[in-house]
């Protein structure tokens, strides 16, 4: 599996003789009525939280269900997506392959094959023109930073158009089971809104723990998961450290309050320093929940060829050289 586009970045969207263009169209309207219904309604029901929980809305099971959804979609975008189908930070069993393209799919965050195509292309292009969500994009100024992290962070979902596929992620379009998943995307979005209603529902045996598990581990958690991954793409690029070497204009960088909601993907900056590592928190007391998962599928033999950090070559990447590199175990 390729991990980046195969040509080098331009910075300009025109395609080089012989080079797929940059994108293939825009979306259609059935794909942008679908983000206003899984990207809007779940925003809408997170300033519905206080007053659901205060008026007793909230039960132990609306807590597990929301926990164990959270987990699954969240590690699916984090190890399925991203570590595994974007940058083959290792190689999987073919049911985990699958299992981990699913359980992506289900964070409602976009079909395999294109989430993998945007985020590639990121990465060819971080922070310069071509970068499909840098907060950069509007300038250095209060107002264009401020107009940037609106559209790194959402903005650039409903006015987009696609990565091409063919360019950046021809190793699943080729790929059979993955074409599957992306058929199936839209109903794997809508099992896992409506999934914990029916749970809930049949745990309590009333109609109000199927509403309440709905809107507590339905909306709230693709609604919290939604922002908790786009601030990867916003925050990240805008505050925190940069302890590592990147390309001239890339931003990337680690904000240490998010590492536990995204699974440790929030040290961004040594993830564009060196995008196939498994493991993205490598400092000492950088937790990072994604590369323990992976660690676990290495233990049962389902993951292989897995790309651990090595010293001497995070050592060669680190700005401080005579700093002590004291890599996590």
């Amino acid at each position: 599996m390729t991990t980046t586009a195969i040509d080098t970045p331009t910075g300009t969207a025109a395609p080089a003789r012989g080079q797929k263009p940059l994108t293939e169209g825009a979306q259609s309207k059935g794909t942008l009525i679908g983000l206003w219904a899984f990207v809007v309604l779940p925003f809408l029901a997170l300033f519905a939280v206080v007053p659901v929980a205060w008026g007793g809305w909230l039960n132990v099971t609306d807590v597990v269900i929301f926990a164990v959804m959270y987990v699954v979609t969240g590690l699916g975008i984090t190890v399925g997506y991203h570590r595994y189908l974007t940058h083959s930070s290792f190689k999987a069993t073919r049911w985990l392959r699958v299992t981990l393209a699913v359980s992506g799919a289900m964070a409602v965050q976009g079909s395999p094959t294109q989430w993998v195509a945007d985020h590639r292309r990121h990465h060819q292009y971080s922070d310069l023109e071509d970068d499909p969500h840098s907060p950069w994009r509007f300038g250095n100024s209060f107002k264009g930073l401020t107009k940037g992290m609106f559209h790194a962070h959402v903005g650039w979902l409903f006015a987009r158009e696609l990565s091409n596929r063919t360019r950046f992620a021809p190793d699943l379009l080729a790929d059979k089971d993955i074409a599957k998943v992306d058929k199936m995307f839209g109903l794997l979005s809508l099992t896992t809104a409506f999934a914990p209603a029916v749970v809930g529902g049949l745990v309590t045996m009333s109609w109000q723990g199927a509403l309440t598990a709905f809107f507590w581990a339905g909306l709230i958690r693709i609604g919290l998961l939604h922002h908790v991954t786009w601030a990867i793409n916003s925050v990240c690029h805008v505050y925190g450290e940069r302890p590592f070497e990147m390309r001239e204009g890339d931003k990337a960088s680690n904000f240490w309050p998010l590492a536990i909601l995204s699974f440790g993907e929030s040290w961004h900056n040594l993830h564009h320093s060196d995008p196939t590592c498994a493991r993205h928190g490598v400092m000492r007391g950088q937790i990072d929940i994604s590369a323990r998962v992976i660690w676990l599928f290495e233990k049962f033999g389902w993951a292989t060829n897995v790309k651990w950090p090595k010293v001497d070559r995070l050592q060669a990447k680190m700005i401080d050289r005579d700093a002590e590199l004291k890599l996590a175990r």
